[in-house]
This record gives C-alpha cells, sequence and structure tokens, in this order.
C-alpha cells in the first residue's frame, strides 16, 4: 500500500519542475510578446533609462511639477536608485529594455533558489509565478518587484547573519523605500549589527548619489514629487484598501478612514510579530507590511507575496496557494480589486498565526 501511494507523489515531483519550467517559459514569452505588441514592454524601464539620460545630460533627476502616479516617463525612486540604471543610459532603448527584463528574470529565479524552503516548494513557486498577473505584469513593465524579492530572498536565507540583512534591506531602500522597513525590524528585534550596516550603506549611497545627482536639491524635489503623488485613496488603479474602498463608492472621507484603521492595524500586528513570533516569521511579516503600509499599492507588488506563500507552503499551509491564484492571469478580468488587499491581508495574518505556532514550540519558550 505505501509503494502504491508514493507512486503519484514521485511522479508528481518528477513532473513538477518541467511543468513549472513550462508554464514559466511560455507564458512569460506569451505576456512580453503581448507587451511588445500593445507598446508597453519596459514601460517603467523606459522611465528610469530617461532619468540616468537626465542626470548623464546634467538636468534635473526629477519634475516637482508632476502631481500623480502613474504616467509615462515618471521616476518617483530614490535618488541612489539612479546609481543602478546609470549604466544603461547609453543602450538603445529598445536593446536595453531586453537585457533589463533578461536581468529581472535571472533575479527572480535566483530568488527563489535562495529561499529556504524544499526544493518541491521552489518549483511550485516557479510554477505559481509563471500563473501570476501581479509577476508577468510586473515583469512586461519592466518594474523592479524581481530585484526586491532577491533582496528579500537574500535576508531570509542569511537571517542569522546581522550584515546580509542590513545590506539587502539598505539596498532595498535604496531602490524603493518601502524594504528600508526591515531596518526598522532590525531595531525592534535588536539586531544592531544589521542596524548599523543597513545605515552605513544608506549613508553612503546618499552622500555618492547627491554628487552624482546635482547636489542636494535632488533630495527637496524627490521629497516634493513624493507629496504629489502619494495620495492613498484618489490615486487611479490603487490597491490600498482605502483606494478600493473610494472605487466602489465609498465617500472619500469614510475611505481615509478605512486605509488609517487598516495601516495601523497592520503597523501594531507587525511590531507585534517582531516581538512574539519566530525570526523569520516576522521578518516575513515586516516584508508584506512593507508593502501593505505603501500609500500606492500597485497590483505588480502583489508577486512579493510569492515569499510568505513559499514559508507557507514549506510548512503544508496548503491553502495558501490560492493567495497567488486569486489574481492569477485567468481570472485577472473577473477578481474584484478588493482581491488584492485582502491577499496581502490573508499572507500577513497566516505567516503571523504560523509563526506564533513556531515560537511557542521552540524549547524554552515562556
Amino acid at each position: 500500500m505505501s509503494a502504491e501511494r508514493a507512486g503519484p507523489s514521485i511522479r508528481v515531483r518528477t513532473a513538477l519542475p518541467i511543468v513549472a519550467l513550462l508554464v514559466f517559459v511560455v507564458v512569460s514569452a506569451g505576456s512580453l510578446w503581448a507587451g511588445a505588441a500593445a507598446g508597453t514592454l519596459g514601460y517603467d524601464f523606459l522611465a528610469y533609462q530617461h532619468a540616468a539620460n537626465r542626470v548623464v545630460s546634467g538636468l534635473p533627476l526629477y519634475d516637482p511639477s508632476i502631481q500623480q502616479a502613474g504616467g509615462f516617463g515618471l521616476f518617483l525612486y530614490p535618488p541612489p536608485f539612479v546609481l543602478l540604471i546609470l549604466p544603461f543610459a547609453s543602450f538603445d532603448p529598445g536593446v536595453g529594455t531586453w537585457i533589463w527584463t533578461g536581468l529581472l528574470v535571472a533575479a527572480f529565479l535566483a530568488g527563489v533558489q535562495l529561499m529556504p524552503v524544499k526544493l518541491t516548494i521552489r518549483w511550485l513557486i516557479v510554477l505559481l509565478a509563471g500563473l501570476s498577473w501581479p509577476f508577468e505584469y510586473g515583469l512586461r513593465l519592466g518594474q523592479v518587484g524581481p530585484l526586491l524579492f532577491l533582496l528579500f530572498a537574500v535576508g531570509w536565507r542569511w537571517l542569522r547573519d546581522p550584515r546580509a540583512i542590513g545590506a539587502s534591506a539598505a539596498v532595498g531602500a535604496l531602490i524603493k523605500l518601502q524594504p528600508g522597513l526591515l531596518l526598522a525590524w532590525a531595531a525592534l528585534t535588536r539586531r544592531w549589527v544589521a542596524l548599523v550596516v543597513g545605515l552605513i550603506i544608506l549613508a553612503v549611497a546618499a552622500v555618492v548619489a547627491t554628487v552624482i545627482a546635482g547636489g542636494p536639491n535632488v533630495w527637496l524635489d524627490y521629497v516634493t514629487i513624493l507629496r504629489n503623488v502619494s495620495d492613498p485613496i484618489t490615486t487611479p488603479h490603487n490597491f490600498t484598501p482605502g483606494a478600493v474602498a473610494y472605487q466602489i463608492g465609498v465617500p472619500a472621507a469614510v475611505a481615509t478612514w478605512i486605509q488609517i484603521i487598516s495601516s495601523v492595524a497592520v503597523a501594531g500586528i507587525a511590531i507585534f510579530a517582531a516581538i512574539r513570533a519566530s525570526p523569520v516569521a516576522s521578518f516575513l511579516a515586516t516584508v508584506i507590511a512593507s508593502q501593505l503600509l505603501s500609500p500606492v499599492l500597485w497590483d505588480h507588488y502583489a508577486m512579493l507575496l510569492l515569499l510568505p506563500v513559499a514559508f507557507l507552503l514549506d510548512r503544508r499551509q496548503w491553502w495558501s496557494a490560492a493567495i497567488p491564484l486569486a489574481t492569477s492571469i485567468f481570472i485577472i478580468g473577473i477578481a474584484p480589486p478588493i482581491a488584492y488587499p485582502i491577499e496581502f491581508w490573508v499572507a500577513l495574518v497566516g505567516v503571523v498565526v504560523v509563526g506564533l505556532r513556531e515560537q511557542r514550540s521552540e524549547p524554552g519558550f515562556v
């Protein structure tokens, strides 16, 4: 009987890598082809490249007159991000787009490989990524999600190494501000070396970026543009809880309170997890919170939920596969906007609950 039961399991484990790679390659290639045909391939990368070209030409990095996020060519990233994109300034836009896209795919696959979970779970994540609209859409745009995925995976893999945590969090914050929340997590969990390493990297990168981007005014421009485009309620295509409520007809004042309550609850849960949950669960809870607390929550941000899903699947929480499937390519035209904040919240609560159980099972827990 045991042999009969083992047979299908062995066949599934053998077939899974083939199916996962096939789905990942075919769907990703199709998505990129569709983006090229529609003229949206590398939509965000071209904004990065345009910003790099402005710096090379001695022009301001930012346009402080911008009033809303989402338009073509807008660069809304911290000044140090330009250090990463400067090598692409001289590339032909078409060539640069494909090179950048290849780097994003490589970053994602490297992140999957680094996750400290069973091999079967890694292949499941590749499969789920291939089926995920947030992943495929972000890849088509040339968004930085896969780079953040890799950096978060580095922190998770070397959770006991404060230098890895501090460096990965700092580099993530240099790309987008949200990963910097992991430095607050490091402080809450008394990982002082991680905090110091992260702050040193941030300081050095900030100085270099300031010199390259034309002086201290670049930071004033950045603060101005963030203030102009960070409306969590009325920004179009935004998927924060408050924005979704506003989109379905809730008055702006009520939607604002929904957003405030959600943000306070997320912060509270993240702090509670840092104090009471297992280290890996509190780390991943902070990763989720870093996105859910963002005033603008684009749909492609949800690709980062593949990290906590891997954590949950590795602990036999098979229901968690429904998190990325809730916004898969098959139902993207059917799934309501509220699916995005719900899947973030489900991932957050699921990770914390499992992390509390793990912490309580540790020897010496009081």
